[in-house]
Protein backbone atom coordinates (compact mmCIF):
# COMPACT_ATOMS: atom_id res chain seq x y z
CA UNK A 1 0.00 0.00 0.00
CA UNK A 2 3.15 2.21 0.89
CA UNK A 3 4.70 1.78 -2.23
CA UNK A 4 1.35 2.01 -4.21
CA UNK A 5 1.01 5.91 -2.74
CA UNK A 6 3.80 6.67 -4.12
CA UNK A 7 4.05 4.73 -7.35
CA UNK A 8 0.51 6.37 -8.10
CA UNK A 9 1.96 10.01 -6.31
CA UNK A 10 5.24 9.48 -8.83
CA UNK A 11 2.90 9.08 -12.21
CA UNK A 12 0.16 11.77 -11.77
CA UNK A 13 3.38 14.65 -10.66
CA UNK A 14 5.22 13.47 -14.07
CA UNK A 15 1.50 13.60 -15.95
CA UNK A 16 1.23 16.95 -15.27
CA UNK A 17 5.05 18.10 -15.35
CA UNK A 18 4.24 19.34 -11.44
CA UNK A 19 8.47 20.11 -11.49
CA UNK A 20 8.06 22.57 -14.09
CA UNK A 21 4.47 24.22 -12.91
CA UNK A 22 6.27 24.91 -9.96
CA UNK A 23 9.51 25.90 -11.26
CA UNK A 24 7.52 28.48 -13.53
CA UNK A 25 5.91 29.96 -10.38
CA UNK A 26 9.35 30.16 -8.95
CA UNK A 27 10.87 32.33 -11.57
CA UNK A 28 7.53 34.44 -12.12
CA UNK A 29 7.98 34.86 -7.70
CA UNK A 30 12.29 35.61 -8.43
CA UNK A 31 11.39 38.25 -10.61
CA UNK A 32 8.45 39.93 -8.74
CA UNK A 33 10.95 40.00 -5.76
CA UNK A 34 14.14 41.28 -7.56
CA UNK A 35 13.62 45.01 -6.18
CA UNK A 36 12.46 43.75 -2.72
CA UNK A 37 15.09 43.07 0.18
CA UNK A 38 12.66 41.04 1.86
CA UNK A 39 12.35 38.14 -0.89
CA UNK A 40 15.47 38.70 -2.89
CA UNK A 41 17.52 36.11 -1.65
CA UNK A 42 14.46 33.17 -0.60
CA UNK A 43 15.71 30.78 -3.21
CA UNK A 44 19.52 31.34 -3.07
CA UNK A 45 18.71 30.64 0.44
CA UNK A 46 16.66 27.39 -0.09
CA UNK A 47 19.45 26.36 -2.12
CA UNK A 48 22.11 26.73 0.75
CA UNK A 49 19.84 24.90 3.38
CA UNK A 50 18.88 21.22 1.05
CA UNK A 51 22.88 21.57 0.02
CA UNK A 52 23.52 21.22 3.82
CA UNK A 53 20.88 18.48 4.57
CA UNK A 54 21.18 16.60 1.42
CA UNK A 55 24.37 14.68 2.21
CA UNK A 56 22.34 13.17 5.26
CA UNK A 57 19.17 12.94 4.19
CA UNK A 58 19.45 9.04 2.70
CA UNK A 59 21.01 7.81 5.89
CA UNK A 60 17.56 9.56 7.56
CA UNK A 61 15.37 7.39 5.14
CA UNK A 62 17.76 4.30 5.22
CA UNK A 63 16.98 4.59 9.34
CA UNK A 64 13.64 5.05 8.70
CA UNK A 65 12.66 2.94 6.28
CA UNK A 66 15.26 0.46 6.10
CA UNK A 67 17.12 -0.49 9.59
CA UNK A 68 13.55 0.70 11.44
CA UNK A 69 12.13 -1.36 8.52
CA UNK A 70 12.58 -4.44 10.40
CA UNK A 71 10.01 -5.49 12.60
CA UNK A 72 12.68 -7.27 15.10
CA UNK A 73 14.53 -4.00 15.41
CA UNK A 74 11.66 -1.49 15.43
CA UNK A 75 10.50 -3.67 18.40
CA UNK A 76 13.76 -4.19 20.43
CA UNK A 77 14.03 -0.22 19.82
CA UNK A 78 11.11 -0.17 22.92
CA UNK A 79 13.89 -1.49 24.99
CA UNK A 80 16.19 1.69 24.83
CA UNK A 81 14.13 3.24 27.81
CA UNK A 82 15.04 0.13 29.85
CA UNK A 83 18.49 1.10 29.05
CA UNK A 84 18.27 4.26 30.74
CA UNK A 85 16.65 3.45 33.71
CA UNK A 86 19.53 0.67 34.30
CA UNK A 87 22.26 2.85 33.62
CA UNK A 88 20.92 4.71 36.60
CA UNK A 89 20.10 1.58 38.57
CA UNK A 90 17.11 2.06 39.26
CA UNK A 91 14.57 -1.22 38.62
CA UNK A 92 12.60 -0.50 41.53
CA UNK A 93 10.35 2.28 40.61
CA UNK A 94 6.96 2.21 39.36
CA UNK A 95 8.31 3.64 36.02
CA UNK A 96 10.63 1.15 35.31
CA UNK A 97 8.18 -1.83 35.93
CA UNK A 98 5.97 0.49 33.19
CA UNK A 99 8.68 0.44 30.65
CA UNK A 100 9.34 -3.23 31.30
CA UNK A 101 5.26 -3.65 30.66
CA UNK A 102 5.79 -2.01 27.46
CA UNK A 103 9.12 -3.82 26.37
CA UNK A 104 7.00 -6.84 26.66
CA UNK A 105 3.61 -5.63 25.18
CA UNK A 106 5.88 -4.53 22.49
CA UNK A 107 7.73 -7.89 22.32
CA UNK A 108 4.01 -10.01 22.12
CA UNK A 109 3.21 -7.75 19.75
CA UNK A 110 6.31 -8.32 17.33
CA UNK A 111 5.39 -12.15 17.85
CA UNK A 112 1.44 -11.83 17.13
CA UNK A 113 1.64 -11.88 13.26
CA UNK A 114 5.38 -11.65 11.39
CA UNK A 115 7.25 -13.90 9.02
CA UNK A 116 10.67 -14.89 10.84
CA UNK A 117 12.39 -15.10 7.97
CA UNK A 118 11.43 -12.77 5.96
CA UNK A 119 12.12 -10.23 8.83
CA UNK A 120 15.61 -11.74 9.13
CA UNK A 121 16.19 -11.47 5.10
CA UNK A 122 15.07 -7.54 5.59
CA UNK A 123 17.66 -6.90 8.42
CA UNK A 124 20.67 -8.91 6.05
CA UNK A 125 19.73 -6.82 3.18
CA UNK A 126 19.02 -2.85 4.86
CA UNK A 127 22.41 -3.66 6.46
CA UNK A 128 24.28 -4.52 3.25
CA UNK A 129 22.35 -1.48 1.86
CA UNK A 130 23.56 1.15 4.25
CA UNK A 131 26.96 -0.31 4.56
CA UNK A 132 27.43 0.06 0.51
CA UNK A 133 25.07 3.49 -0.40
CA UNK A 134 25.52 5.62 3.06
CA UNK A 135 29.16 7.62 3.58
CA UNK A 136 31.18 5.73 5.58
CA UNK A 137 32.11 8.72 7.31
CA UNK A 138 28.73 8.37 8.56
CA UNK A 139 28.91 4.64 9.42
CA UNK A 140 28.16 3.72 13.77
CA UNK A 141 31.59 3.68 14.82
CA UNK A 142 32.99 0.15 14.69
CA UNK A 143 29.76 -1.79 13.98
CA UNK A 144 30.46 -2.75 10.31
CA UNK A 145 34.40 -2.94 11.24
CA UNK A 146 33.52 -5.66 13.81
CA UNK A 147 31.08 -7.26 11.54
CA UNK A 148 32.80 -7.67 8.73
CA UNK A 149 36.02 -8.83 11.00
CA UNK A 150 34.00 -11.74 12.54
CA UNK A 151 32.21 -12.96 9.68
CA UNK A 152 35.04 -13.24 7.06
CA UNK A 153 35.55 -16.49 7.35
CA UNK A 154 32.32 -17.46 6.16
CA UNK A 155 31.81 -18.14 3.19
CA UNK A 156 28.41 -16.75 2.48
CA UNK A 157 27.01 -13.53 2.48
CA UNK A 158 28.35 -11.82 6.34
CA UNK A 159 25.07 -9.56 6.36
CA UNK A 160 23.09 -12.70 6.48
CA UNK A 161 25.03 -14.66 9.02
CA UNK A 162 25.12 -11.45 11.34
CA UNK A 163 21.17 -11.46 10.84
CA UNK A 164 20.85 -14.99 11.60
CA UNK A 165 22.95 -14.79 14.58
CA UNK A 166 20.94 -11.99 16.03
CA UNK A 167 17.48 -13.47 15.27
CA UNK A 168 19.01 -16.87 16.63
CA UNK A 169 20.17 -15.72 19.72
CA UNK A 170 18.17 -12.80 20.93
CA UNK A 171 15.85 -12.41 23.94
CA UNK A 172 13.29 -10.66 21.27
CA UNK A 173 13.06 -14.85 19.93
CA UNK A 174 14.50 -16.74 22.52
CA UNK A 175 11.30 -16.90 25.96
CA UNK A 176 13.75 -18.66 28.06
CA UNK A 177 16.27 -15.30 27.60
CA UNK A 178 13.31 -12.68 27.98
CA UNK A 179 12.14 -14.53 30.98
CA UNK A 180 15.31 -14.51 32.94
CA UNK A 181 15.96 -10.85 31.98
CA UNK A 182 12.39 -9.61 33.49
CA UNK A 183 13.21 -11.43 36.48
CA UNK A 184 17.00 -10.23 36.83
CA UNK A 185 17.18 -7.23 34.18
CA UNK A 186 21.19 -5.74 34.13
CA UNK A 187 21.98 -3.55 31.73
CA UNK A 188 24.66 -6.36 30.54
CA UNK A 189 22.40 -8.25 29.73
CA UNK A 190 20.51 -5.86 27.78
CA UNK A 191 23.15 -4.20 25.68
CA UNK A 192 24.64 -7.90 24.97
CA UNK A 193 21.63 -8.29 23.12
CA UNK A 194 22.47 -8.94 19.73
CA UNK A 195 19.17 -7.21 18.30
CA UNK A 196 19.63 -4.37 21.32
CA UNK A 197 23.30 -3.68 19.52
CA UNK A 198 22.16 -2.96 16.40
CA UNK A 199 19.40 -0.43 17.96
CA UNK A 200 22.06 0.86 19.94
CA UNK A 201 24.94 1.01 17.20
CA UNK A 202 22.28 2.61 14.62
CA UNK A 203 19.74 4.86 16.73
CA UNK A 204 22.74 6.36 18.76
CA UNK A 205 24.61 7.02 15.68
CA UNK A 206 21.70 8.66 14.15
CA UNK A 207 20.30 10.53 17.42
CA UNK A 208 23.86 12.11 17.90
CA UNK A 209 24.81 12.77 14.38
CA UNK A 210 21.56 13.27 11.89
CA UNK A 211 18.98 14.16 14.28
CA UNK A 212 20.62 17.65 15.26
CA UNK A 213 21.20 18.19 11.40
CA UNK A 214 17.33 17.70 10.22
CA UNK A 215 15.74 19.43 13.13
CA UNK A 216 17.65 22.46 11.52
CA UNK A 217 17.13 22.02 8.63
CA UNK A 218 13.38 21.62 9.06
CA UNK A 219 13.47 25.15 10.93
CA UNK A 220 14.60 26.53 8.23
CA UNK A 221 12.78 25.53 5.81
CA UNK A 222 9.55 25.84 7.66
CA UNK A 223 11.01 29.57 8.26
CA UNK A 224 11.35 29.99 4.41
CA UNK A 225 8.22 28.26 3.75
CA UNK A 226 6.20 30.89 5.97
CA UNK A 227 8.53 33.57 4.24
CA UNK A 228 7.59 32.38 1.07
CA UNK A 229 3.72 32.57 1.80
CA UNK A 230 3.98 35.65 2.91
CA UNK A 231 5.50 37.07 -0.50
CA UNK A 232 2.70 34.71 -2.48
CA UNK A 233 -0.06 36.74 -0.75
CA UNK A 234 1.37 39.99 -1.21
CA UNK A 235 2.34 39.66 -5.12
CA UNK A 236 -1.05 38.03 -5.86
CA UNK A 237 -3.27 38.86 -2.64
CA UNK A 238 -6.76 38.14 -5.04
CA UNK A 239 -5.21 34.65 -6.52
CA UNK A 240 -3.89 33.88 -3.07
CA UNK A 241 -7.57 34.88 -0.92
CA UNK A 242 -8.97 31.98 -2.97
CA UNK A 243 -6.99 29.45 -1.85
CA UNK A 244 -7.73 26.61 1.15
CA UNK A 245 -6.84 27.93 4.66
CA UNK A 246 -4.48 26.49 7.03
CA UNK A 247 -6.70 24.11 8.61
CA UNK A 248 -4.45 22.32 11.06
CA UNK A 249 -5.34 20.91 14.06
CA UNK A 250 -8.90 22.15 13.57
CA UNK A 251 -12.21 20.60 11.73
CA UNK A 252 -12.05 20.99 7.46
CA UNK A 253 -15.68 20.45 5.61
CA UNK A 254 -15.35 19.64 1.83
CA UNK A 255 -18.44 19.62 -0.78
CA UNK A 256 -18.38 17.15 -3.30
CA UNK A 257 -20.70 14.59 -5.37
CA UNK A 258 -21.07 11.02 -5.75
CA UNK A 259 -19.71 10.34 -9.28
CA UNK A 260 -18.12 8.07 -11.86
CA UNK A 261 -14.88 8.93 -13.70
CA UNK A 262 -13.17 7.85 -16.70
CA UNK A 263 -9.33 7.14 -15.79
CA UNK A 264 -8.27 6.51 -19.52
CA UNK A 265 -9.55 5.73 -22.71
CA UNK A 266 -12.61 3.08 -22.92
CA UNK A 267 -12.65 2.96 -19.10
CA UNK A 268 -15.42 3.60 -16.71
CA UNK A 269 -15.19 3.27 -12.92
CA UNK A 270 -18.85 3.09 -11.73
CA UNK A 271 -19.25 5.28 -7.93
CA UNK A 272 -20.64 2.11 -6.41
CA UNK A 273 -18.91 -1.29 -5.51
CA UNK A 274 -21.27 -3.77 -4.00
CA UNK A 275 -20.45 -7.10 -1.92
CA UNK A 276 -20.99 -9.60 -4.98
CA UNK A 277 -17.10 -8.09 -5.58
CA UNK A 278 -16.08 -8.66 -2.48
CA UNK A 279 -16.77 -12.49 -2.85
CA UNK A 280 -15.44 -12.22 -6.15
CA UNK A 281 -12.03 -11.33 -5.25
CA UNK A 282 -12.33 -13.96 -2.00
CA UNK A 283 -9.37 -16.24 -1.61
CA UNK A 284 -9.25 -18.89 0.85
CA UNK A 285 -6.40 -18.39 3.35
CA UNK A 286 -5.13 -14.91 1.80
CA UNK A 287 -3.79 -12.45 4.08
CA UNK A 288 -5.49 -9.62 2.46
CA UNK A 289 -8.39 -11.62 0.46
CA UNK A 290 -9.79 -14.14 2.35
CA UNK A 291 -13.32 -13.96 4.19
CA UNK A 292 -15.12 -15.92 7.60
CA UNK A 293 -17.53 -18.72 6.60
CA UNK A 294 -20.01 -17.02 7.95
CA UNK A 295 -19.86 -13.96 5.26
CA UNK A 296 -19.68 -16.20 2.63
CA UNK A 297 -23.06 -18.04 4.27
CA UNK A 298 -24.97 -14.25 4.07
CA UNK A 299 -23.60 -13.49 0.95
CA UNK A 300 -25.12 -17.23 -0.81
CA UNK A 301 -28.06 -16.59 1.12
CA UNK A 302 -28.45 -13.23 0.05
CA UNK A 303 -29.59 -12.03 4.05
CA UNK A 304 -29.10 -8.46 3.46
CA UNK A 305 -31.66 -7.84 5.38
CA UNK A 306 -32.65 -3.67 5.04
CA UNK A 307 -29.24 -2.81 3.74
CA UNK A 308 -29.94 -4.23 0.23
CA UNK A 309 -29.84 -1.03 -2.53
CA UNK A 310 -33.13 -1.67 -4.46
CA UNK A 311 -30.73 -0.48 -7.82
CA UNK A 312 -28.19 -3.48 -7.22
CA UNK A 313 -30.13 -5.77 -4.89
CA UNK A 314 -27.01 -5.99 -3.21
CA UNK A 315 -25.13 -4.47 -0.43
CA UNK A 316 -23.16 -1.43 -1.54
CA UNK A 317 -19.87 -1.72 0.32
CA UNK A 318 -17.77 1.32 -1.31
CA UNK A 319 -19.02 4.79 -3.56
CA UNK A 320 -16.76 7.34 -4.61
CA UNK A 321 -17.23 11.15 -4.42
CA UNK A 322 -15.47 14.03 -5.80
CA UNK A 323 -14.47 15.67 -2.23
CA UNK A 324 -10.96 16.56 -1.58
CA UNK A 325 -9.04 14.65 1.08
CA UNK A 326 -5.77 14.11 2.56
CA UNK A 327 -3.44 11.94 5.08
CA UNK A 328 -5.31 11.50 8.55
CA UNK A 329 -8.72 12.35 6.54
CA UNK A 330 -9.64 7.86 6.80
CA UNK A 331 -12.41 7.62 8.47
CA UNK A 332 -14.16 11.30 8.19
CA UNK A 333 -17.74 11.27 8.26
CA UNK A 334 -19.94 11.75 4.76
CA UNK A 335 -22.93 13.14 5.01
CA UNK A 336 -25.85 13.90 2.75
CA UNK A 337 -27.24 17.23 2.26
CA UNK A 338 -29.99 16.55 5.11
CA UNK A 339 -26.76 16.00 7.49
CA UNK A 340 -27.15 11.80 7.44
CA UNK A 341 -24.65 9.98 8.04
CA UNK A 342 -24.16 7.80 4.56
CA UNK A 343 -20.53 6.63 4.79
CA UNK A 344 -16.89 7.02 5.72
CA UNK A 345 -14.18 8.38 4.15
CA UNK A 346 -11.24 6.15 3.79
CA UNK A 347 -8.99 6.12 0.31
CA UNK A 348 -8.23 8.16 -2.40
CA UNK A 349 -7.73 6.09 -6.20
CA UNK A 350 -4.69 5.25 -7.57
CA UNK A 351 -4.95 8.10 -10.60
CA UNK A 352 -4.91 11.03 -8.40
CA UNK A 353 -2.86 9.98 -5.28
CA UNK A 354 -0.64 13.87 -6.75
CA UNK A 355 -3.49 15.59 -4.89
CA UNK A 356 -2.01 17.08 -1.87
CA UNK A 357 0.38 18.46 -4.49
CA UNK A 358 -1.80 18.94 -7.78
CA UNK A 359 -6.05 18.44 -7.30
CA UNK A 360 -7.23 17.06 -10.69
CA UNK A 361 -11.19 17.95 -10.53
CA UNK A 362 -12.13 15.40 -13.58
CA UNK A 363 -9.97 12.20 -12.15
CA UNK A 364 -9.86 12.90 -8.32
CA UNK A 365 -12.05 11.07 -6.19
CA UNK A 366 -12.30 9.98 -2.40
CA UNK A 367 -13.23 6.44 -1.46
CA UNK A 368 -15.77 5.87 1.13
CA UNK A 369 -17.64 2.90 2.57
CA UNK A 370 -20.75 2.85 2.76
CA UNK A 371 -22.39 3.05 5.86
CA UNK A 372 -25.00 0.14 4.79
CA UNK A 373 -22.16 -1.78 4.91
CA UNK A 374 -21.03 -1.33 8.06
CA UNK A 375 -23.76 -1.62 9.42
CA UNK A 376 -24.54 -4.74 8.05
CA UNK A 377 -21.40 -5.93 9.49
CA UNK A 378 -22.21 -4.84 12.77
CA UNK A 379 -25.75 -6.38 12.77
CA UNK A 380 -25.61 -9.66 10.47
CA UNK A 381 -21.75 -10.47 10.52
CA UNK A 382 -21.01 -9.86 14.08
CA UNK A 383 -24.61 -10.19 15.57
CA UNK A 384 -24.55 -7.11 17.07
CA UNK A 385 -28.44 -5.82 16.51
CA UNK A 386 -28.80 -4.43 19.84
CA UNK A 387 -25.89 -1.60 18.84
CA UNK A 388 -27.97 -0.97 15.50
CA UNK A 389 -31.31 -0.58 17.41
CA UNK A 390 -29.63 2.24 19.74
CA UNK A 391 -29.33 4.25 16.59
CA UNK A 392 -31.53 6.23 14.33
CA UNK A 393 -31.60 4.72 10.72
CA UNK A 394 -33.04 6.57 7.74
CA UNK A 395 -34.56 4.63 5.41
Amino acid sequence: NYWKFYDGETKQLLKYDIYGQKKKGEETFSNWAKNKPEYANLFSDYEKIYADWRPYAMHRQYIIEGIMGCRLIQAAGSWQKLESFLKKNDTTSGYFTKALDSADKARKAYHLNYNLKADENILAAVLMMFYNDIDPGQHPKDFYETLLKHYSNIEENPFKAFAADVFGNSMMNDDTKWQAFKLHPTLNALMNDPAYKVVAAFIKNYNDNIVPRYNEFTAKNNDLGNLYLKGLFEMSPDKMNKIYPDANFTMRVSYGNVKSYKPRDAVTYDYVCTMTGVVQKYKPGDYEFDLPQKFIDLYKAKDFGRYADPLYNDVVVCFITTNDITGGNSGSPVLDGKGELIGLAFDGNYEALSHKIAFDKDLNRTICVDIRYVLWCIEKLGGAKPIVDELKIVE
